[in-house]
């Protein structure tokens, strides 16, 4: 055990975190960030399971890094929050903010989620219901096995765009699927209410799903289980998991991206 683990450990950690919102002292800072960067490895790991491979896992775990060290920065003791409940968001959230930013998709597979999104509004739109995979491959005018195939080459943007599916250029304005963890001291009482209706917006385009692609999404990040794990626990293959995941990412931005434009309108 190293010695700022030695040294903190034997204090109570709500106290620790007092402290540092008041003093900033550099070596608690040291001793949070040395305890819970094991929670960074953890994320990255999670989330390298669905990249493709061109994406290191170490360069995860150093954007990753940057969400803990945001984290600890900001973390309010007052709130009734775990610290690593919140630290992983954060973390997660630096992940993909730095594969946004990197540009890791191919041109060609953004394209093609893109047609996926529009066919799909365009379909539930048109039926005023959820449409079937049968319909949606056929409105594609490729095969079920070709469509089947299409979703698994989706699959690891779709996990960039779950996390990225409502942010709108800055701080105040990014709401993840993941409860805002925010504290409303610093947001103005317009923000609040706004971060609450997108917040509802989100829950009901998620209720509104089928419900295996319901439970794929609730499983992976709300109970922060692996696609392998799902699919044991859903008892199907990890591949047909992958394709669930991005089929419920695609219907999710169709439904949402016209409520993102009105509001980007205000």
């Amino acid at each position: 055990m190293s010695r700022l683990l030695d040294k903190y450990n034997q204090f109570d950690e709500t106290d620790l975190w007092k402290q540092y919102r008041v003093n900033k002292n550099p070596e608690i800072r040291s001793y949070l960030v040395e305890k819970y960067s094991p929670l960074v490895k953890h994320v990255a790991g999670r989330i390298a399971i669905g990249m493709p491979q061109n994406v290191e896992f170490e360069d995860l775990v150093s954007y990753g890094v940057f969400g803990l060290l945001d984290a600890i920065e900001k973390f309010d003791p007052s709130r009734e929050i775990k610290f690593k409940t919140y630290a992983m968001t954060r973390i997660r959230g630096s992940v993909f903010d730095e594969l946004r930013s990197v540009d890791w998709i191919p041109r060609s597979i953004r394209q093609k989620a893109k047609q996926l999104e529009g066919i799909i509004a365009m379909l539930e739109n048109k039926e005023g219901k959820k449409v079937e995979d049968e319909e949606i491959a056929k409105e594609l005018g490729v095969s079920m096995e070709e469509y089947n195939s299409l979703l698994t080459k989706l699959s690891g943007t779709s996990l960039v765009s779950l996390n990225d599916i409502w942010f709108l250029g800055d701080e105040n304005d990014e709401v993840s699927f993941m409860e805002t963890l925010e504290s409303p001291m610093n947001m103005n009482p317009d923000n609040i209410i706004e971060k609450e209706e997108i917040k509802n917006v989100i829950v009901d385009a998620i209720k509104s799903l089928p419900e295996k692609e319901k439970k794929v999404i609730v499983l992976y990040y709300y109970e922060d289980l692996t696609l392998k794990e799902i699919g044991e626990v859903l008892e199907v293959t990890e591949s047909r998991i992958s394709q669930l995941h991005t089929k419920a990412v695609a219907r999710l931005r169709s439904k949402l991206s016209k409520v993102k434009s009105a509001i980007q309108k205000r």
